[in-house]
């Protein structure tokens, strides 16, 4: 780093000259009471300094030593200053160096000024050229009129700094100020800059402030031209060892002009996040020692829409910007046997203009009993027990409380080639209602507010072995598995009887009498499972190959279940390919496949993705997990999913690199995101140029959720090894 090269040089070369014992070695000494002349292969030993030259005088009297011709000074053997002539008074503690050359041999930065002087703490260079590049012939260099150093704060200060690539001037900085340690401080941060044929010229100009070890304040204005000026602010603090956090808000406004033309729901964008994490919060806020370990994680993010993610950066293309916003904030204390825990969990859907009616999960109450044994382990089980209160401010709430209690006994037989099992799972639900169904399609709207209790005793039948051979150059292993599981005896009684020939077809209610039948009724059915691995005789797996298959026996319309293919192959050490496949046997079609291949070398790294899925409610099979019906918090989506992703990285040399990546919504026929972009490296200096596409979500003043195209032009420039940046043109957005 360029701030470790003044940090030594400047401290410890430039400071040589503390109390200490100086120590003169040369091929001809002359020498008296006071007066010391050194030439022919001079080297002055200093503690860890190093410095050679043609010739050497020292004055004993003043402490006054002068170097003369081709003067090396080094610290042990990373850094390296050179130059014509040094003077050093020890007493005085004055130095000075000229001309004053400088290698870094790590990094390869070097650095010239004409004159550097030094006086106590603070150090003055005059006239000088800082670059990563060849000296002969520099890439980039940037020149300087003046510099000064403050050894103990440890900040450089550079004025009327010009950067050049090759001969040509592209940047002035009137003053640019660094710190030369790893010590947080107070500054500016690097600027933001682009330009926008929609919105104008971008700049956003961070402040970074840090005043205390235990926060830091970062603060970035910013201004669109053409569509308006924002603010957003973020406050990242450690309040312990143990718990850090960070606070962020923003706001944007938009230009009226700008609202009006592209049909905003809004004209100011704002919202605000807060993350937080700790290890024991028990002993740090309450003085609580316990065995076991307690914890909170919070990670809360709330907006007005969905433009305040889009507006917090310069790039939409790095920000995430799915419709779906989820909160949460979780509290548990967790030890050997048991385990509690509190979550809060709160969903915004940014496609909407309100969430009035969206559910939420304010708070679910956890309480697990770990996994006990008996009976020499053959013997299992485990408690979980589970409250959740629906919380919404229009439409029906409820609580809900789940107890599960799996008993498993176990055993093996034929010298443990066949493991068998039987697995009993206690169920019970209790739900009770308050508020009302707002749907005027309900002729009375309190008729679905009766509680209900549900209680279910299931029980399941495992046979499965496993087996390996080995091989000469490889080892393969198969595992087969056969369940039946069994629903057992159920009752239920008020809303789960009620609606259960409703809200256990299948079929989706309109108006809102399945939003809390939550029951996931085990059918009557047999699983077959098989897997299979292949490892090479280095221990890489070669292959993963998983069968999945359901029989139900009681439907008879539909006795087979999604049959699920999982195969992982290895091919060569470059060629890799996945696919996870959902076939559905009733109406002859695969629900969901997808399939990655990837080729990765040094030079070439290739990957295509597919991803087809049937989003058909109709399409749902009771025991499919995915099934809306069994979580009402999720949205119902209809139609296909039927997607391709195409990603590359061709590396031409060690100099030229070429990306690119394009992903396409077959069903809907519209492009998602595209690139295509270069990259010339060298030792001392990156340069990039980007073309991106995006496909990003707003908000409209319809209340619609709607997409426009953002394109962009980014050209990357990186000075090694000071850094660069990234400038940006985003090109006319389409709707």
């Amino acid at each position: 780093m360029f701030k470790l090269i003044f940090f030594y040089v400047l401290s410890s070369l430039l400071l040589f000259g503390a109390d200490g014992k100086v120590e003169v070695l040369a091929t001809k000494i002359d020498s008296n009471a006071t007066h010391m002349h050194a030439y022919d292969d001079v080297v002055v030993l200093y503690g860890d300094h190093y410095l050679s030259a043609t010739e050497a005088f020292y004055n004993r009297e003043t402490g006054e030593l002068e170097l003369y011709g081709n003067v090396t000074a080094m610290q042990g053997q990373e850094y390296m200053a050179l130059g014509e002539y040094a003077k050093m008074n020890i007493k005085a503690k004055e130095r000075t160096f000229k001309p004053f050359y400088l290698v870094d041999k790590p990094s390869k930065l070097w650095m010239t000024s004409a004159v550097a002087h030094a006086k106590d703490k603070d150090f003055d260079l005059e006239s000088g050229v800082i670059s990563g590049c060849n000296p002969n012939d520099p890439m980039w260099h940037i020149d300087f009129s003046s510099s000064d150093y403050d050894s103990e704060d440890k900040w450089m200060n550079i004025y009327n700094a010009r950067l050049y690539i090759d001969d040509i001037p592209v940047f002035y900085f009137p003053y640019f100020g660094y710190s030369l340690d790893d010590r947080r401080r107070s500054g500016l941060l690097m600027p933001s800059f682009g330009v926008s044929s929609n919105e104008g010229v971008y700049y956003q100009q961070p402040l970074y402030i840090a005043i205390a070890d235990e926060w830091d304040l970062e603060i970035r204005p910013q201004v669109r031209s053409n569509r308006g000026k924002g603010l957003y602010t973020t406050l990242r603090f450690a309040d312990s060892k143990i718990s850090k956090g960070s606070l962020t808000l923003g706001y944007f406004e938009e230009k009226q002009s700008y609202v009006d033309e592209f049909k905003l729901a809004n004209q100011k964008h704002y919202g605000g996040s807060f993350k937080y994490e700790n290890s024991d919060f028990l002993e740090q806020w309450f003085g609580l020692k316990t065995k076991g370990q307690s914890g909170v994680y919070s990670d809360v993010t709330l907006m007005n829409d969905v433009d305040y993610i889009n507006l917090s950066d310069n790039d939409e293309t790095q920000n995430t910007t799915s419709n779906q916003i989820f909160s949460r904030v979780n509290i548990f204390y967790n030890e050997e046997d048991n385990y509690v825990g509190t979550y809060f969990k709160y969903f915004q859907d940014l496609s909407k203009v309100s969430n009035d009616e969206t559910i939420q999960k304010l708070p679910i109450v956890q309480y697990h009993h770990y996994l006990q044994n008996f009976l020499d382990d053959h013997l299992y089980y485990n408690v979980d027990i589970t409250s959740t209160n629906y919380e919404r401010r229009v439409g029906k709430t409820a609580i809900e409380t789940n107890l599960n209690i799996p008993v498993t006994l176990q055993t093996t037989l034929f010298d443990e080639y066949l493991d068998l099992s039987y697995r009993a799972d206690i169920k019970g639900t209790h739900v009770d209602f308050s508020g009302s169904n707002p749907d005027v399609r309900l002729i009375n709207n309190d008729i679905n507010n009766s509680s209900g209790l549900y209680g279910q005793i299931s029980n399941t039948i495992r046979a499965s072995t496993y087996l390996t051979r080995g091989y000469e150059t490889f080892a393969h292993a198969i595992s087969f598995g056969v369940s039946y599981t069994d629903p057992g005896v159920d009752a239920k009684t008020g809303y789960f009887e009620d609606e259960e020939a409703v809200c256990s077809s299948g079929s989706l209610s309109a108006t809102g009498e399945c939003d809390y039948y939550n029951l996931n009724q085990p059918q009557r059915l047999t699983k077959l499972e098989f897997t299979q691995f292949i490892f090479d005789d280095k221990g890489t797996q070669k292959l993963y190959n998983r069968l999945s298959q359901n029989f139900s026996h009681d439907n008879e319309a539909d006795i087979y279940g999604e049959l699920e293919n999982e195969l992982e192959m290895l091919f060569t050490e470059d060629i890799s390919y996945y696919n996870n496949t959902f076939y559905n046997h009733s109406r002859k079609v695969l629900r969901k496949t997808l399939n990655t291949l990837r080729y990765n070398d040094r030079t070439y790294n290739i990957g295509l993705s597919y991803l087809y899925e049937d989003k058909d409610p109709n399409s749902y099979t009771l025991n499919d997990p995915d099934s809306p019906i069994f979580d009402t918090t999720k949205p119902v989506e209809t139609g296909y999913v039927n997607y391709v992703t195409v990603d590359a990285r061709y590396r031409y040399d060690k100099h030229y690199s070429y990306t690119m990546r394009y992903a396409y919504d077959l069903e809907t026929q519209v492009k998602k995101n595209a690139e295509i972009g270069f990259l010339y490296s060298k030792r001392c200096w990156d340069f990039g140029l980007r073309y991106v596409e995006n496909n990003r979500p707003i908000l409209t003043a319809e209340g619609n959720s709607n997409s426009v195209y953002d394109r962009y032009i980014y050209f990357t420039i990186i000075l090694k090894p000071i850094g660069g940046s990234e400038f940006n043109y985003k090109l006319p957005s389409e709707g």
